[in-house]
C-alpha cells in the first residue's frame, strides 16, 4: 500500500484515499470525449462545470462541458502545431507549444480576442506541463526532455517559472527534481517499478518521469505531476520534496497528458485516444 510521507520515512500505512483524498483505481465519472479531442492533449477548468481543451495537432480552443457532456464551442487560434499545455488565468488562457512558445488568448469568446506570443527561451526541446501558480502569479512550465547534453543532465527534470507581470521566465527552475531521488523514494516506499535486468550487479529501476501535465492542488497547493510515459502520478510538497507516488491502472490511463482541479479540489484527469476512444475521468476530493 502505498503511504503519504513527508519525509522519505516510512509512515504508518493507511489507504490511498485516506492519504491523499483521492480513489485513483475507482472513477467518480467517467466520459468519452468526441473524437475530435483523440489527441487531447491538456484542459484547464474556466468556471462552473466548463473546462478548455486542447489537442496536440491544431491550433483550436476545444470548451467542453462536462455536465452537457459534450463540447459547447471552439475556437482557432492559432496555425497547426504540437500543442501540450493549457492554464486559465484571469481573462486568458495560455497554451503551451511543445517547443516552449507560449501563446495568451485573452477574451477567447469575443470576435476581437486579442493572441500574444512569447518565446520563452526554455532549455528543453519538449515540454508538456503548464498550470497557473496564483499564488506568485506565474505560469509554471514543465520540461518533458532533458534540458541539456551530456550525462550531467541526464537525470535531471525541471520545471520553470513564467511571471505574468514581467512576462519573462525564470533563469533558474522553480523546481529540479533528481530522477535518481525519485527512484529511492520509490524503494524506500515499496513502490514497485520496473526493472531492467543487468547481468552482473543489481537490477536497474526503470523510470522515465517525462512530465505530461503539472497542476497545484487548489486546497494544499501541493503540485501534482504525471507521467504517462512511466503510468505515473507523483504529489510534492511546495518546496518540490516527494510526498507520494501512484502507479496508475494501464487501462483507465492509457495516455493521461490533461490534468486540473475544480476549486473544491475534485480533479480531472483527460487521455488521448491512441486507437481507442479518448477519455476524461474525475476524482472527487474526500477529506
Amino acid at each position: 500500500m502505498i503511504t503519504l510521507l513527508i519525509t522519505v520515512l516510512l509512515s504508518c500505512a493507511a489507504p490511498a484515499e485516506q492519504s491523499i483524498g483521492y480513489n485513483f483505481s475507482a472513477p467518480d465519472a467517467y466520459y468519452v470525449l468526441p473524437d475530435t479531442l483523440r489527441e487531447v492533449s491538456g484542459l484547464t477548468w474556466i468556471g462552473g462545470s466548463a473546462f478548455a481543451c486542447i489537442q496536440d495537432e491544431n491550433g483550436i480552443l476545444f470548451i467542453y462541458d462536462i455536465n452537457k457532456k459534450n463540447l459547447t464551442s471552439q475556437y482557432s487560434f492559432h496555425l497547426d502545431g504540437d500543442y501540450e499545455g493549457i492554464a486559465a488565468a484571469g481573462k486568458s488562457i495560455y497554451v503551451l507549444r511543445s517547443d516552449g512558445t507560449l501563446f495568451e488568448i485573452n477574451s477567447f469568446a469575443s470576435p476581437e480576442f486579442r493572441l500574444n506570443t512569447w518565446d520563452t527561451g526554455i532549455p528543453a526541446d519538449d515540454n508538456e506541463g503548464l498550470c497557473l501558480d496564483r499564488r506568485n502569479n506565474r505560469l509554471l512550465i514543465g520540461c518533458k526532455s532533458k534540458i541539456g547534453k551530456g550525462a550531467e543532465f541526464k537525470d535531471k527534470r525541471r520545471i520553470y517559472g513564467f511571471d505574468l507581470d514581467t512576462r519573462k521566465i525564470s533563469v533558474e527552475p522553480v523546481y529540479e527534481f533528481d530522477v535518481r531521488s525519485i527512484k529511492l523514494f520509490a524503494r524506500n516506499n515499496n513502490v514497485t517499478l520496473p526493472v531492467k535486468k543487468k547481468k552482473k550487479g543489481e537490477d536497474e529501476q526503470m523510470l522515465k518521469f517525462r512530465i505530461s501535465a503539472i497542476a497545484i492542488h487548489p486546497l494544499t497547493g501541493k503540485l501534482y505531476l504525471l507521467s504517462a510515459a512511466d503510468y505515473m502520478l507523483c504529489i510534492f510538497d511546495r518546496s518540490g520534496n516527494i510526498e507520494h507516488m501512484e502507479l496508475l491502472n494501464r487501462k483507465l490511463f492509457n495516455k493521461a497528458e490533461g490534468l486540473s482541479f475544480f476549486d473544491n479540489g475534485d480533479l480531472l484527469i483527460t487521455n488521448e485516444g491512441q486507437g481507442k476512444v479518448p477519455t476524461l475521468l474525475r476524482f472527487n476530493y474526500r477529506l
